[in-house]
């Protein structure tokens, strides 16, 4: 892989990770605003909510933490990949949101994706202990 590919999944990488982590700090820091989204998916009639809601954000934070640094890559990405198609299936397509409104939900799945399929790159923790010498 040469430099430029790397540093363009470095680049995807830091991207997907801070905006994961961002995404879901108001839960993790406030009781009430894990609350608050358990009551968001309850509308959307997910099973236990509160239990979908902090298995969500978990997913996310801790896969978010993985990718930003490049550990354990292709797994968060198999579990991102799956949190983001339940989300883009039912509660995006289903509120018959625009392609706007699913475009945040869209863009961690095809970044999870491609990273799925690519790997965390040369510059992450995956490349230091996959490829040691």
């Amino acid at each position: 892989m040469c430099i430029r590919d790397s540093i363009g999944i470095l680049l995807l990488r830091i991207f997907l990770g801070i905006r994961l982590i961002y995404g879901v700090i108001d839960n993790i820091i406030s009781w009430e605003k894990m609350v608050e989204f358990s009551s968001f998916l309850e509308s959307f009639n997910f099973p236990l909510p509160i239990i979908s809601a902090i298995t969500s954000v978990s997913i996310q934070c801790v896969a978010g933490i993985s990718i930003l640094v490049g550990f354990k890559t292709r797994l968060a990405s198999i579990l991102l990949i799956i949190n983001f198609i339940i989300a883009v299936l039912f509660v995006h397509i289903i509120s018959h949101d625009s392609i706007e409104g699913m475009t945040p939900a869209l863009a961690m799945l095809f970044g999870s994706m491609t990273l799925f399929f690519t790997g965390a790159g040369k510059y992450s923790f995956d490349h230091r202990i996959y490829n040691a010498n």
